[in-house]
């Protein structure tokens, strides 16, 4: 099961890959099951995989910027 494949949630590399990915299972209704499409999906994945480990870093990264200054609030107060 993959994530939300709405286009305004992934790059355009990635949404080039999910539209591939839907034509390959279109142009194959019974193909799809056998693997046909396997290697545009395991591409897909990979792509998504990627957005998401740099979502992840923008996050923590957010993250440690708001715990310093929350910290840095609580140094202030405390000197007070």
């Amino acid at each position: 099961m993959h994530t939300d494949l709405s286009p305004h949630l992934h790059s355009l590399e990635c949404n080039q890959i999910i539209e591939e990915l839907k034509k390959c299972h279109s142009e194959n209704a019974f193909g799809k099951f056998l693997g046909v499409c396997n290697g545009i999906d395991q591409r897909m994945v990979a792509c998504l995989r990627n957005e998401r480990k740099i979502r992840q870093q923008l996050n923590r990264e957010k993250a440690l910027e708001k715990q310093h200054r929350v910290q840095q609030l609580m140094k202030q107060q405390s000197q007070e």
